[in-house]
């Protein structure tokens, strides 16, 4: 399609103004970064696989009736999406202590969390997007109770249906973040998923050999993101494995 006005540009996306009015082009780049931008590489494919993934894991969450920013794919690194108002927060859901959990309170990687927990960080580069509670939530007004209810909610649903998903192609769903966004219909809002679900924002691992299928493997040098992410396509039937290795940009 005809590039567009650019509105932002992130670490792995770029947002454009969509075709229509309320609606943004996310296009995804194969830039990868780690520790907030201090470790970077360009990884051929990368783009094309979190926007299938992204496009996979979006769609099954709307047909359980969880709403989401996706409309449809537009080609190979590019998708139509609602425009919202982002919650300035990443949505943490760990189902195993991994990363920063495990630095923090000393549990090994690997271990199994009684329950779901969900944390919350504030979104801001320049501060490293520090771990908040719902006090500072509440106190700075980022979101309502009401909205954090809302949050908790779509958080676990979204946590359900990916650790599903995940188990049945032998993979354990380790962790995931996600952003939020506002909507409104007149004076009504209400919260959906926006950004993106891909294995940049989850940590999943093989259940039987334990090998990392997410960015751990670019951010400990753990072998080729790409092929990281080919084999979770490949489990997930997104793409035919002959397609997923180093896939060209369709206009």
């Amino acid at each position: 399609m005809a590039r567009r006005k650019k509105i932002y540009e992130g670490k792995a996306k770029i947002l454009y103004e969509g075709p229509e009015p309320g609606t943004i082009v996310q296009y995804f780049k194969d830039d990868a970064t780690a520790f907030n931008a201090e470790k970077k590489d360009v990884i051929d494919g990368k783009g094309v696989l979190n926007n299938r993934l992204s496009e996979f894991f979006m769609n099954g969450l709307a047909q359980i009736g969880v709403p989401t920013h996706f409309i449809r794919r537009l080609n190979m690194r590019e998708q139509l999406v609602r425009s919202c108002e982002i919650v300035p927060l990443e949505v943490i859901v760990r189902n195993y202590a991994a990363g920063s959990m495990s630095k923090r309170l000393g549990i090994a990687e690997g271990t199994q969390l009684p329950r779901p927990i969900v944390e919350y960080c504030y979104k801001d580069d320049a501060l490293g997007d520090p771990l908040v509670t719902e006090e500072h939530i509440a106190a700075f007004g980022w979101a309502s109770q009401q909205d954090m209810e809302d949050i908790l909610s779509l958080a676990l649903r979204v946590n359900d249906f990916m650790s599903g998903v995940m188990l049945a192609v032998g993979i354990r769903l380790v962790d995931f973040k996600i952003e939020i966004g506002r909507v409104y219909d007149g004076d009504y809002q209400r919260l959906i998923i926006a950004d993106e679900i891909s294995p940049d924002s989850c940590r999943l691992w093989d259940i039987e050999t334990g090998q990392k299928l997410d960015k751990d493997v670019f951010r400990r040098d753990l072998g080729n993101l790409t092929d990281a992410y080919s084999e979770v396509a490949r489990r997930l039937g997104v793409l035919p494995k002959s397609n997923v290795t180093k896939p060209t940009l369709i206009n």
